[in-house]
C-alpha cells in the first residue's frame, strides 16, 4: 500500500475523532435554534460536562458514571439557559455568554479546590476511559489492502462515543422531520403565536429542546476529557463550541449538511496537525500559526456570503410573550 494511501486514511481517521465533540454540539444547536432559542452556551455547556465527566470518572473509576455526570451537568447548565431566556425573557445571546464565562471560571476553581492540579483532574485509565471498540471481522480483514485499511481505521477502531455522535445524526433528523414533536419544534422557531393558539405549550416545547441541546452537549464534553484525552484540561473545549455553531449556520440549520460541515472542520483541523513544520513545495514550510488559524479563518470567509443565504427560524432570539 502508497504512502500517500496510508497517510490519506490516518488523515480522515483523525478527521473522525476530531469532528465528534463539533457533530455533537452542532445537533444539540439544532434542537435549541430550531425552537427559536440562541445558543451561544454550547461551548461552556461542553466544557462543564467535560470536568464534571472527568471528575466524576475519577472519583469512581467508572467512565459510564463520568458521562452520566456530564450529561446532568450540562443540562443543568441548559435549564439555567432556558430559565434566563424562556421564563424571563432574558437576551438569548448575553446569557449564552455567561454560561460560557460561567463554565470557564468555575471548572478551573473548582479542579483546583478538589484535585490541586492547577485546574486539572488526576490522569485516568482503565474504566474510567471509553478505550476503541474493534468491530467483528477487523482483524480478519486487516491484511488486505486499502479495504482492510479503510475498515479497521476508518470503521472499527473507534471509542463507543464517536459511534455514538454519528448515529445522533439520523436521529436528529428523524425526530426534527419525522415525528410530532419536531414538527412543532420547528412551528414554534417559526411562528409561536400559531403554535400557542393551537393549544400547545411554547415555553415547554422550548424547555425540551434545550434539555436536548444540552444533553447532547454533555456527551461532547465527556468525549473530550474521558475519551479523547485522558483528563480534564483547563480550556480544553478551545473554541469547538463556537466553531460547531458556525457549522450549524454553514449547514443552514439542517442535520445532515451541518453534518459535513463539521467534517470539513474537523478535516481542517487534522490536516494543520499534519501539515505542522512540513515543507510544501513551491512554498517551504507553513507557518504553525497560520494552519492552526485555518478553520477559523475558513468560517468567517464561509459565513460572509460563500454558502448562500441561510435562513433562520424567524422567531430565532426573538422571547415570546403569551398573550391574554
Amino acid at each position: 500500500m502508497s504512502d500517500f494511501i496510508l497517510i490519506a486514511i490516518s488523515t480522515l481517521d483523525a478527521t473522525i475523532r476530531v469532528s465528534t465533540p463539533l457533530i455533537l454540539c452542532a445537533m444539540a444547536g439544532l434542537f435549541s435554534e430550531r425552537s427559536g432559542i440562541v445558543d451561544i452556551g454550547l461551548e461552556g455547556k461542553m466544557l462543564a460536562g467535560a470536568f464534571a465527566a472527568a471528575a466524576i470518572a475519577a472519583v469512581t473509576g467508572s467512565a459510564w458514571l463520568g458521562l452520566g455526570a456530564a450529561i446532568g451537568v450540562s443540562i443543568c447548565m441548559a435549564l439555567l439557559h432556558g430559565f434566563a431566556c424562556i421564563t424571563h425573557k432574558g437576551n438569548q445571546v448575553v446569557s449564552g455568554l455567561a454560561i460560557n464565562i460561567l463554565a470557564s471560571g468555575l471548572t478551573v476553581t473548582l479542579g483546583i479546590a478538589w484535585f490541586h492540579q492547577g485546574g486539572q483532574t488526576p490522569l485516568l485509565s482503565g474504566d474510567a476511559r471509553f478505550f476503541s471498540i474493534d468491530l467483528p471481522g477487523a482483524l480478519a480483514v486487516a491484511d488486505v489492502p486499502v479495504l482492510g485499511a479503510i475498515y479497521t481505521q476508518l470503521i472499527s477502531g473507534h471509542n463507543a462515543l464517536v459511534y455514538i455522535a454519528f448515529m445522533t445524526v439520523p436521529v436528529t433528523w428523524w425526530l426534527v422531520y419525522q415525528t410530532r414533536f419536531g414538527l412543532r419544534l420547528r412551528a414554534v422557531g417559526e411562528n409561536p403565536q400559531a403554535v400557542d393558539t393551537a393549544g400547545i405549550s411554547v415555553f415547554w416545547l422550548r424547555y425540551r429542546a434545550v434539555i436536548c441541546a444540552g444533553l447532547l452537549c454533555g456527551i461532547a464534553g465527556a468525549y473530550l476529557s474521558i475519551a479523547q484525552n485522558a483528563s480534564f484540561i483547563r480550556e480544553m473545549s478551545a473554541g469547538k463550541g463556537y466553531i460547531a455553531l458556525a457549522a450549524l449556520i454553514f449547514g443552514k440549520w439542517r442535520p445532515k449538511t451541518a453534518l459535513l460541515a463539521c467534517l470539513l472542520f474537523g478535516f481542517l483541523e487534522a490536516l494543520t496537525v499534519r501539515l505542522e513544520g512540513v515543507a510544501l513545495p513551491l512554498i517551504g514550510e507553513v507557518p504553525a500559526q497560520l494552519m492552526q488559524a485555518t478553520p477559523y479563518i475558513l468560517t468567517v470567509v464561509l459565513l460572509a456570503g460563500f454558502i448562500g443565504k441561510a435562513i433562520a427560524p424567524k422567531a430565532i432570539g426573538i422571547p415570546y410573550s403569551k398573550e391574554r
